[in-house]
């Protein structure tokens, strides 16, 4: 059901959260321990930021253990805030328009889990995204969608707020088509400037999250380990599920909350969807 990792800190070689760890990301495209599948080889991407003032984006079908081109990307490329992601698909075709993160403008996006019955409210929740952010729309996974209706619910002025509205909508169409728990899974979004994250369930038993203890603390409790003496005191990660060898390194997110990292933020918070007024009604 995917995996994915998101970094905010100082800038770091991308290669050194993907491939150096203990149980990396790339192992996990391989070997996942908490995902609903253990293989997630049906394509994957990154999105990191740099000097330009949008993101860079490579995605590809080729399973991530396998690809030469990510493995040198990688190893060349460092910043300050960048999200992966590996995927295994589990409806909507394997190709490279439905390899995440999404990006718009600044803005990158990316999910593991799934909409309930996305084929019956696909129509529903595409006619609720914004006219002028429909010609974007290039793949036909449900995250594609969730993120255009985050981004017509106001994802660049209030993030958790705009995903709160957003998973709202696909609840209230779910249900109004007879979908028992329509949402399930965790989502991730940045800017460049900070990181968001959601994890968040119809049902209350959402996919598996992960962040990283204060760099300090562990330093305290890891002073023979380099890559923490390396690491700024403001580094984040946050994955799926954790990686390295370091007992105490992570904190599970708590069910259906929310956080921000970057620009000097550091908050976790509860987290609830906000259902749409009582005007919206099902397109015809």
């Amino acid at each position: 059901m995917c995996r994915w990792l998101a970094y905010s800190g100082a800038p770091v070689l991308i290669e050194e959260a993907l491939y150096s760890p203990v149980h990396s990301l790339i192992d996990q495209s391989l070997r996942s321990r908490l995902g609903a599948e253990t293989t997630n080889g049906d394509g994957f991407g990154i999105g990191w930021y740099g000097d330009p003032p949008t993101p860079g984006v490579f995605r590809s079908i080729e399973p991530a253990w396998n690809d030469e081109n990510l493995r040198e990307l990688a190893s060349h490329v460092s910043s300050h805030l960048f999200l992966a992601h590996i995927r295994a698909a589990i409806g909507s075709p394997v190709q490279q328009t439905n390899c995440h993160p999404f990006r718009h403008d600044r803005w990158l996006f990316m999910h593991n889990g799934f909409i309930d019955g996305f084929a019956a409210i696909k129509r529903d929740l595409v006619l609720a995204v914004d006219e002028s952010l429909y010609p974007e729309i290039r793949g036909g996974t449900d995250t594609e969608i969730l993120f255009h209706l985050a981004l017509t619910h106001g994802l660049e002025d209030d993030p958790l707020d705009a995903i709160a509205r957003a998973i709202g909508l696909v609840e209230d169409y779910g249900r109004r088509r007879g979908i028992k728990y329509p949402f399930q899974g965790t989502v991730a979004t940045s800017n460049g400037e900070c990181l968001w994250g959601v994890r968040y369930s119809t049902e209350g038993k959402s996919r598996s999250l992960f962040y990283s203890r204060d760099v300090r603390t562990l330093r305290d409790l890891y002073p023979d380990r380099p890559i923490l003496q390396k690491a700024s005191d403001d580094a984040r990660l946050v994955v799926s599920e954790p990686v390295g060898d370091l007992p105490g390194a992570w904190v599970e997110v708590p069910e259906s909350s929310c956080g921000v990292v970057g620009s000097g933020q550091q908050e976790l918070r509860p987290f609830a969807v906000k259902p749409p007024p009582a005007s919206v009604s099902v397109p015809a």
